[in-house]
């Protein structure tokens, strides 16, 4: 069974990444915008260091991005050239809704992403929208609490309806919360939660990871009333547990780690959580407040597909002295087996296969890899002809293989697969870690991690390259 004629072969972005006109159009201030390049970084994505507004000792890279906003037909026509057949985007919710309460929306934004939607059906590409990518419009967590406080499931529902009903006919694919399990790990960042000295930030996170469910399953079925031809979709950070060693210790801390990474896709996949997540609840003492209409909700209301972002796998040991690696936020064991990225991130192809069997064995539901990619430093260089390039062969060699793999479990495993939209098709700001130095993209960005540059776009080598993967569907690797 060879790749679908319809595989949807693409990239994916993030408007916090590269859209920048932070205060154009109406815009509010959000979470993202205010998460700082620099030592500070890490501590105001897990929520520790409370910022909650813009200062002048920080530089702040989201606030302009790769200005996509206005580059966006120049960036749209490079993506049509290289033939993608969908481009993954996502909605700034304080566009839309500058602060998240509001009863009426913003024309302005809703006009721009409608513009960018269009531009991108011109081209015949199919657009994946991330309706919350980490954004969260800041009056929401400093008036509310952010996703702490259930009223955040009611604005939720005003924003998806806006969303649906202003955009029917333009998007059928849909991800309501991007990597929803980032919650447990940078819950700033991917939800907007704060936490004050001694508060109980593990129930917190929970409760309002919950909180996101129920939005979730209801834009599931908001997304279906409104238009039947939506198609609604999770998404995880995923990359499957490897035990470092066969140690039955090792084999099951391994299976709770994976765990503890699916519960969320659980309940939006089944419509309920699990055995072990209510034990889990009950050992450490969390209380949800569930109600017989969010499990109603729940319940009737489960994902069309399962999207994912896949960077690398992880290894996880209960031994000591055991040295560590770090992965999309995630810390772990090192596996000696993998090479690893100029980040430390772990490069494992056959792990994207081996995922793909393990979330399709699970839910039996389509997939769709709508993140995958090398954070790498490239050069900019001329070429014979004088034009400016990176040769980035370490780029088309890693996602040559990923792609052999993906290739794999669909031909010979059977897994059922949507499409494939690499991360960060154009360059753009690293959610990690705030630098344009880490580059993943097909097209170069002439911006420097300080925020200088002319951000005028060059393509790579590998753009030539993913042009001929997406015109041979797959074919042709070479």
């Amino acid at each position: 069974m060879a790749l679908s004629e319809t595989f949807l072969w693409g990239g994916a972005t993030a408007a916090n990444q590269c859209e920048g006109a932070y205060t154009e159009g109406g815009r509010g201030l959000a979470n993202v915008d205010v998460i700082p390049h620099g030592a500070d970084r890490s501590a105001v994505m897990r929520g520790t260091m409370h910022m909650t507004e813009l200062d002048k000792e920080h530089y702040y890279p989201a606030l302009e991005g790769i200005d996509f906003y206005h580059h966006y037909k120049e960036d749209i026509r490079m993506f049509a050239e290289m033939g993608f057949k969908v481009f993954r985007l996502s909605i700034a919710w304080s566009r839309i809704y500058p602060k998240g309460d509001e009863t009426e929306p913003n024309e302005e934004g809703l006009l721009f992403y409608e513009n960018v939607l269009k531009e991108c059906k011109k081209y015949g590409i199919e657009p994946l929208v991330t309706i919350t990518h980490f954004d969260c419009p800041m009056h929401l967590i400093t008036e509310y609490g952010g996703w702490k406080n259930r009223k955040m499931v009611e604005f939720y529902k005003r924003l998806v309806i806006t969303l649906f009903t202003r955009y029917k006919g333009l998007v059928k694919y849909w991800l309501t919360f991007n990597e929803i399990n980032m919650i447990l790990h940078l819950p700033f960042m991917g939800a907007g939660l704060l936490f004050e000295e001694g508060e109980d930030q593990t129930k917190a996170k929970y409760l309002s990871a919950h909180h996101e469910l129920v939005a979730s399953a209801y834009a599931t079925k908001l997304a279906h009333d409104i238009d039947p031809e939506n198609k609604v979709g999770c998404m995880l950070a995923a990359g499957e547990y490897y035990p470092y060693s066969p140690l039955p210790e090792d084999v099951w801390e391994a299976k709770k780690k994976d765990r503890d990474n699916l519960l969320f896709i659980d309940v939006q996949a089944r419509g309920y959580y699990p055995n072990y997540a209510w034990k889990k609840f009950e050992q450490m003492g969390i209380e949800l407040n569930m109600t017989e209409e969010d499990k109603r909700i729940l319940r009737e209301n489960t994902v069309d597909f399962i999207s994912f972002s896949y960077y690398s796998s992880r290894c996880i040991t209960t031994q000591e002295g055991v040295g560590e690696t770090i992965g999309n936020a995630f810390k772990g064991t090192k596996n000696p087996y993998l090479k690893v990225s100029e980040w430390g991130w772990q490069i494992d192809p056959l792990g994207l296969r081996i995922t793909l069997n393990s979330l399709y064995d699970r839910y039996q539901k389509p997939l769709f890899i709508v993140e995958n990619g090398l954070g790498a430093k490239d050069e900019l260089i001329e070429d014979e002809e004088g034009n400016l390039t990176v040769n980035d062969d370490y780029r088309i060699e890693y996602l040559r293989e990923h792609i052999k793999a993906l290739k794999q479990a669909v031909e010979e495993d059977g897994v059922e697969l949507l499409g494939y939209t690499p991360w960060g098709c154009i360059d753009l700001v690293s959610a990690s870690t705030g630098e344009m130095s880490k580059r993943y993209g097909f097209i170069y960005v002439d911006k420097k991690d300080d925020g200088s540059g002319t951000i005028k776009r060059y393509k790579k080598k590998s753009y030539d390259w993913y042009k001929k993967v997406i015109e041979s569907n797959g074919e042709c690797l070479d």
